[in-house]
């Protein structure tokens, strides 16, 4: 059966998410939280409560145990662009891209039956 949880708006480029987001993928989803905690990245830190969401939602709504859960996929989509504007040089107006990402993991407890 598989579980997820979902993170949206979070306020980092979905490029720095997935650089961490591709180490968890196929690990335990225990050993992934320890190993996410020991990153220090605030990407890190938005992965590993996402997580954490989809265990407890794993253990609270379909009765799985979390030492049974791996991690099947950890999917970092794009998000909304804020376009902000900085000053620069002589008078002129420098364009700033601040990127959103929305955070999917997806726990797997390897039967294939839903």
């Amino acid at each position: 059966m598989e579980v997820q949880s979902l993170t949206r708006y979070a306020r980092m480029s979905p490029k720095k998410v997935r650089e961490v987001a591709r180490t968890i993928q196929g690990r335990k989803a225990a050993e992934a939280v320890e190993f996410l905690t020991l990153v220090p990245r605030k990407s890190a830190r938005l992965i590993v409560k996402t997580l954490k969401s989809a265990i407890a939602n794993a253990e609270n709504n379909n009765n799985l145990s979390a030492d049974s859960l791996t991690v099947k996929s950890a999917i970092i989509e794009n998000g909304p662009v804020l376009k902000r504007f900085k000053a620069g040089a002589r008078g002129t107006a420098k364009p700033r891209r601040k990127k959103m990402s929305h955070i999917r993991i997806v726990l797997s407890d390897g039967n294939t039956s839903n």
